[in-house]
């Protein structure tokens, strides 16, 4: 009953292949091997991007404050939802790599970032205004810290508004599959035919070992990020072993399938709990926010079950609701499931 992260989950036999394949011979340090040059061409034809600059790196917190490094000058604000990951986890590693960046948080329901308060937000930040900061990139997440996702029209609704203001829109991916799967669409129709500047494409939470994609669709906003990735120690020696793995996550979709494989177990979850549970918002992706009493929390902690549970499970009203996450990743069985569901549903 491993519920706590797609993160904890397993990595594709497909991607360990690859990686025992890469690490048998002699080969080029630093990205001057064939590996490199090979999943650099799939992620280009994944994203129908013939032009993208592409850098791989081995975690997601590097692969966001990078970009954001590369998009934002240290005077500037940096947009993004009140929830936003790069605000609330990453222990402001984007204020770092920016070299002092402010990251301004921008309110709107079910993680989503709301368009109409994102441009009040901007309007305090006057261009010209030196007491100020200056307007800098606005970053969205797909899918949300919420467990929702932002569908294609809500993403042109931001992506309008930063066009408006010159302001580059970047796409923080770490699900970035399941988003695609989830609304059915392709990897340039999520990004850049949405007017999305940069991708952190993700692997590691979706079946890879430990990998991520930043890719930038104009080449010109990649201009420093060589030196970026090199100068904060991100750069592998031993590069083929990133390499590898992504391409082997996106030779024959891969990537999407194991995306779809844990859209489905969170869907097969969602309805196994049916109304034993609060849904805080509508399942949508692979990962659901519920609210269910607190000595449940505990007898399901007990029997061996890993979620994460919001507040002291410990101490208070056994009857008291608390909130829980529950992830499902690729590898997420029936058995599972069903085990946790019968579980809860017997109090």
């Amino acid at each position: 009953m491993h519920f706590a992260s797609d993160n904890a989950g397993p990595t594709h036999p497909k991607i360990l292949e690859a990686v025992i394949e890469a690490s048998s011979g002699y080969a080029m340090p630093y990205g001057a091997d064939r590996w490199a040059e090979a999943a650099k061409a799939e992620i280009r034809e994944t994203f129908e991007a013939p032009e993208a600059e592409i850098f791989f790196i081995a975690t997601g917190t590097a692969t966001n404050s990078m970009i954001l490094g590369a998009l934002a000058a240290p005077w500037s604000a940096i947009f993004c939802h009140e929830r936003a990951h790069i605000l609330i986890d990453e222990s402001n590693a984007p204020e770092f790599f920016t070299n002092g960046a402010r990251i301004a948080p921008v309110g709107g329901a079910a993680g989503k970032m709301d368009p109409k308060q994102l441009d009040a937000m901007l309007s305090r930040y006057a261009p010209g205004d030196i007491h100020t900061p200056a307007q800098g990139p606005v970053s969205i997440t797909n899918v949300t810290e919420a467990g929702t996702v932002y569908k294609l029209p809500e993403i042109d609704a931001i992506s309008t508004i930063a066009a408006d203001k010159s302001l580059a829109l970047h796409l923080d991916g770490a699900r970035f599959g399941n988003a695609c799967a989830a609304l059915g669409c392709s990897a340039a129709e999520m990004s850049w035919k949405r007017g999305v500047a940069a991708v952190s494409f993700g692997g590691t939470k979706n079946g890879c070992m430990s990998v991520e994609a930043a890719i930038f669709f104009d080449r010109d906003l990649a201009r420093n990020f060589e030196r970026i990735r090199m100068r904060s120690g991100h750069l592998f020696s031993k590069h083929r072993l990133l390499s590898a793995q992504m391409s082997a996550y996106l030779k024959d979709g891969l990537w999407l399938d194991l995306a779809g494989r844990a859209n489905a177990a969170a869907a097969d979850l969602a309805s196994a709990l049916g109304n034993h549970v609060e849904f805080v918002n509508q399942p949508e992706a692979n990962m659901l926010f519920v609210t269910f009493p607190r000595a449940l929390h505990r007898k399901l902690r007990g029997a061996g079950a890993q979620f994460y549970s919001f507040g002291n499970a410990e101490e208070g009203p056994d009857d008291a609701p608390l909130l829980a996450r529950l992830v499902c990743d690729w590898s997420a069985t029936p058995e599972n499931t069903e085990r946790f569901a019968t579980l809860l549903k017997a109090g």
